[in-house]
């Protein structure tokens, strides 16, 4: 079963429907119940760290996170979803995030307009079974104004905006993707695909 968790942040009706269109059957859900039978959470978000953080407290559901995860059930961020993962968050201040991944999310400052929206193509970190129905230059829909600075292990896939921005990360059963694959077309879908076989 795939929870898309509902925290009051994200447009959680665009990202089932994402899913969806890729053959994978969600649930969106606040219920602990549910949650806590899940075989994979889908963990989206849009707005600020600091705020999302905040909603996430408020809404009980960081243990349940974090219980998921240490059982190697399977978790997939999303755009804010996948920065919530790290460690700290610097958007209006300091905040502290999840901590299940390694690195902070820091202001993207660059030459180039920001915040970065649009489409922008992949760049391969190293092989992984999520990348078997898409190939490198295919481009992904961005829409973000921080991004993640780590030391690159998770990384599986990578894109150019004035810097090296993470794109999409790895690290066992934790999946994430700065882009919206939901908004991504084909390629998108690809993905999704492809987490459905990874976590079957």
């Amino acid at each position: 079963m795939n929870v898309i968790l509902d925290y009051d942040v994200g447009n959680l009706d665009s990202v089932q429907r994402g899913f969806e269109r890729a053959g994978i059957p969600t649930i969106i859900s606040k219920d602990k119940k549910i949650i806590s039978k899940a075989t994979s959470l889908i963990l989206p978000g849009v707005g600020a760290f600091g705020d999302a953080m905040e909603a996430l407290k408020k809404s009980g559901l960081i243990p349940l996170i974090l219980e998921h995860v240490n059982q190697k059930k399977f978790l997939f961020g999303i755009c804010l979803g996948m920065q919530l993962l790290y460690e700290r968050g610097y958007e209006y201040g300091t905040h502290d995030g999840l901590g299940i991944l390694k690195g902070d999310v820091v202001y993207l400052d660059i030459a180039l307009k920001v915040p970065h929206m649009g489409w922008n193509s992949l760049s391969f970190v190293k092989n992984d079974p999520l990348l078997k129905f898409i190939k490198e230059e295919d481009q992904v829909y961005f829409v973000h104004s921080y991004y993640v600075v780590s030391d690159g292990d998770e990384y599986l896939a990578t894109t150019e905006y004035g810097v090296r921005i993470p794109a999409i990360v790895r690290k066992g059963n934790v999946i994430a993707t700065q882009f919206h694959p939901e908004k991504s077309g084909i390629v998108g879908a690809n993905i999704l695909k492809a987490y459905e076989e990874v976590i079957r």
